[in-house]
């Protein structure tokens, strides 16, 4: 009786046991991060609209540098101007270069990318179309560095470009930003060959100001950079802009929810001189100043070879037999010597060279890596610069600086990529922007050497750039990271 009345017992707590014992467990939610985002949506209608708006950005950026020297003979001129005048103003456009791209930098890491390239293109236009109206030299070197000022933030626009792009496509989309810079050379060197013999360089400046103020109106129809808004933990605009990529590209979402890394504190200097970070961005410094030199250096010195004709045997006898009476003359401190047709059109010819190269930079980047094709460029820079005092027909100095301009811009791609994409969001504009405003100490020396030093000693002159790309070929070659195939960091 009573082992009847234990057995059910038995069985009631053997079940409730068996119910309790295999409870469920819930199962865990996909996530999934910005970059693989921008990994899973590919590359596409979006990335085309993108790679045009911003890449139109090297446009007006390239008009407003290159003016200068478009400009300087005629300015020297107009207002009597000795050589350090004209370098002058040069150093102070860069001057402001400087200043600003390292505030901008910071801003564009706290308050976002797209912002300050907005700003920094109202900054830039409006300064540009004071500038044709300058009484005097002094204004025209104070408006012409508050051009500078703005333009420093134009390279937002690469970081804007190299945060959504997919890894296998920076390294071939990148480099042909050049095409646009490219296309802006040669556009104000056309129109300059046009309209400052006709009316005037004041109307060449009112004109070039017109890309810069287009793009400001263009610039609605690019997003905010999600890694910039997951990384400051606005997550839910980051989804909405990630959203309308997908849309956009006909493509899909990953599945799961958008997760944000820890955050960190953005913008800081300091984190630039990380232990971790530390011999990167020093050797990125050396080399962005110096490759910063050199390329200011060709394009300053190219209008200068022409304007003193400084090269043994870059005339023809009839040229010389013209110019000779005028030999004296050229070695005054306010000599004056307008373009000629032909020396527009050598500089066109050397404009073209920065394009040479694009193709082999291309396949240099993605197969050799970045290091190593920067180092083989720089170091043909080098050579280069040197060949530039071999006595030469006028083609042998057209041919030169063609290779030239092909090499100093080839070593400008790859730094820009090498930059962006080596430092983590947190800390990617700062970064590149401070490399960008230390990079114009070289552009502000390189007048005084491309003006000033090369009439005195044009060897000396060529010795000097030459030395310079060789320390810059040295440290990229040793930069102890490789980001050829690297996916971006989101944080530090």
């Amino acid at each position: 009786m009573t082992a009847k009345q234990t057995e059910p017992v038995t069985i009631i707590s053997l079940r409730e046991l068996n119910l309790a014992t295999p409870e469920p467990r819930p199962r865990e939610s996909k996530t999934f991060t910005v970059e693989e985002a921008v990994e899973t949506i590919g590359f596409g209608r979006f990335h085309i609209a993108l790679f045009l708006i911003m890449g139109s950005t090297g446009v007006a950026e390239a008009m407003e540098i290159m003016l200068i020297a478009v400009v300087s003979p005629v300015i020297r001129c107009e207002w009597q101007l000795e050589n350090w005048q004209v370098a002058l103003v040069t150093t102070m456009v860069f001057f402001g270069y400087m200043v600003f791209s390292i505030l901008f930098g910071l801003l564009a890491d706290r308050y976002g990318r797209w912002k300050i390239l907005f700003i920094s293109f109202l900054w830039g236009a409006y300064f540009s179309l004071l500038t044709s109206f300058s009484p005097s030299y002094i204004w025209f070197v104070f408006l012409r560095t508050m051009v500078g000022c703005g333009v420093s933030g134009h390279s937002q626009g690469l970081i804007i470009k190299t945060e959504f792009l997919p890894t296998k496509y920076r390294g071939y989309m990148l480099p042909l930003s050049q095409v646009f810079w490219l296309a802006g050379s040669l556009l104000i060197i056309g129109l300059a060959s046009v309209v400052v013999p006709t009316i005037g360089w004041r109307w060449l400046i009112r004109i070039a100001s017109i890309p810069g103020i287009i793009l400001i109106m263009a610039f609605k129809f690019i997003p905010e950079s999600a890694r910039f808004n997951v990384s400051t933990g606005n997550t839910q605009a980051a989804l909405a802009t990630l959203e309308r990529i997908a849309k956009m590209n006909r493509s899909v979402m990953p599945e799961g929810k958008l997760v944000e890394p820890i955050l960190e504190k953005r913008g800081r200097f300091a984190d630039l001189l990380d232990a971790k970070y530390l011999r990167t961005t020093l050797q990125i410094w050396v080399i962005w100043l110096g490759i910063s030199f050199a390329y200011y250096g060709v394009i300053l010195a190219s209008a200068e070879l022409l304007e003193r004709d400084l090269v043994c045997g870059s005339r023809s006898e009839s040229e010389v037999a013209v110019t000779v009476g005028v030999l004296e003359e050229s070695q005054s401190p306010c000599y004056c010597h307008m373009f000629a047709p032909s020396d527009y059109r050598t500089m066109i010819i050397s404009t073209i060279g920065e394009i040479a190269l694009n193709p082999l930079n291309i396949l240099g980047i993605n197969f050799l890596g970045r290091r190593l094709s920067l180092s083989i460029t720089m170091g043909c820079t080098a050579l280069f610069f040197l060949l530039l005092n071999i006595c030469t027909s006028s083609a042998g100095l057209i041919g030169f600086l063609f290779m030239l301009r092909a090499l100093v811009a080839a070593n400008f791609n790859t730094i820009y990529i090498y930059t962006a994409e080596v430092y983590p969001t947190t800390m990617r504009a700062l970064g590149l922007g401070t490399s960008g405003s230390l990079c114009r100490i070289g552009a502000m020396v390189a007048p005084f050497i491309s003006q000033v030093l090369m009439s005195a000693s044009f060897l000396g002159a060529l010795c000097l750039f030459s030395s310079v790309c060789v320390v810059c070929a040295i440290s990229a070659f040793t930069l102890p990271i490789e980001t050829k195939g690297r996916a971006l960091q989101q944080i530090k």
